[in-house]
């Protein structure tokens, strides 16, 4: 006699699910956040994905904090080593604004990143690419060591603060309300500004990010460290 299609499958006739480990779970989170967003990639969500309970994710990610930083260290991995061509200072913009680049094309996770804390591979690649040019450039090992911070927070921030302005739905009336208050500025209670207010909102954010890197860089050479 055949069986019915809804009759229920014996546990054993079903295939052995697969063994949960780290890179399992942050390779599901990564592909939650492609598809949903970093808003979905929680615990209870990566449990149904895998077909199993939120408990046993914690055996290998202590908590949704480390699983966002996770995630981002997955992500570092896009970046990739320095290009080959060009001056060192170049070499270094073109490696921070490619990190930058793929947290704009991630606008929750490039929020959260002000605040994780990766610790794995692909990011300690990053540091060490970044320490890499700044020693090419002669630049003294703790000037570089506090520099590097200063750069990629840079480069977090830029990039979370234009992922705030795609979201909110208020972000163009705010960025409107801006120009015209500049543009408004009086030339006697508020001089500097009604001389500069063109340039204070010009450029664009490409040329701006350039810019900042380089003023950064240029800073981080020329600037000692205090004992």
């Amino acid at each position: 006699m055949t069986a019915r299609p809804d009759t229920p499958r014996s546990r054993r006739e079903r295939p052995a699910k697969p063994a949960l480990t780290r890179e399992g779970i942050v390779a599901a989170a990564v592909a939650v956040l492609r598809a949903e967003g970093l808003r979905k990639v929680t615990m209870r969500r990566l449990a149904q994905e895998l077909d199993t309970g939120p408990a046993s994710l914690y055996v290998y990610v202590r908590n949704t904090d480390e699983l966002h930083a996770a995630v981002l260290d997955e992500l570092l991995g896009t970046v990739g080593p320095a290009p080959a061509d060009g001056t060192w200072r170049e070499r270094l913009e073109r490696v921070l604004t490619a990190y930058t680049e793929m947290l704009l094309e991630h606008p929750s996770l490039a929020r959260s990143a002000l605040t994780a804390r990766p610790s794995g591979p692909h990011y300690l690649d990053l540091i060490e690419t970044v320490l890499a040019l700044l020693d090419e450039g002669g630049v003294p090992s703790a000037r570089a060591a506090w520099g590097v911070d200063l750069l990629l927070q840079h480069a977090t921030a830029t990039a979370a603060e234009h992922a705030g302005q795609d979201a909110s739905p208020t972000a163009r009336g705010d960025w409107d309300a801006l120009n015209r208050a500049l543009g408004d500025a009086s030339e006697r209670t508020r001089p500097h500004i009604a001389a500069t207010a063109g340039e204070l909102m010009s450029g664009a954010p490409e040329a701006r990010l350039s810019w900042a890197f380089q003023a950064l860089i240029k800073g981080i050479e020329r600037t000692a460290v205090p004992d």
